[in-house]
């Protein structure tokens, strides 16, 4: 089963790299973007068949190791 691990800064937290983005953006004539946030997506692909126990897994993965969850916060989905 694969899933998508979407991970983003949490709100109030400073993103430098979306605000070097957003500013590259009007550098580029794109005027009009007020704010961008960069975050990652993981895919993974697990041996679990069972959607809820993958998802699960997923969180605790996410938990764990690929946020931080003190200024990121994650979603987790089956893909």
């Amino acid at each position: 089963m694969k899933l998508r691990v979407t991970v983003m800064p949490k709100n109030g937290v400073l993103d430098p790299q979306g605000k070097a983005i957003q500013q590259a953006l009007g550098g580029l004539g794109f005027a009009g973007v007020e704010d961008v946030r960069a975050g990652k997506v993981i895919i993974l692909d697990v041996a679990e068949t069972d959607a809820a126990a993958a998802k699960a897994a997923g969180e605790e993965m996410a938990r764990k190791l690929l946020a931080n969850t003190v200024i990121e916060s994650f979603t987790v989905e089956a893909i």
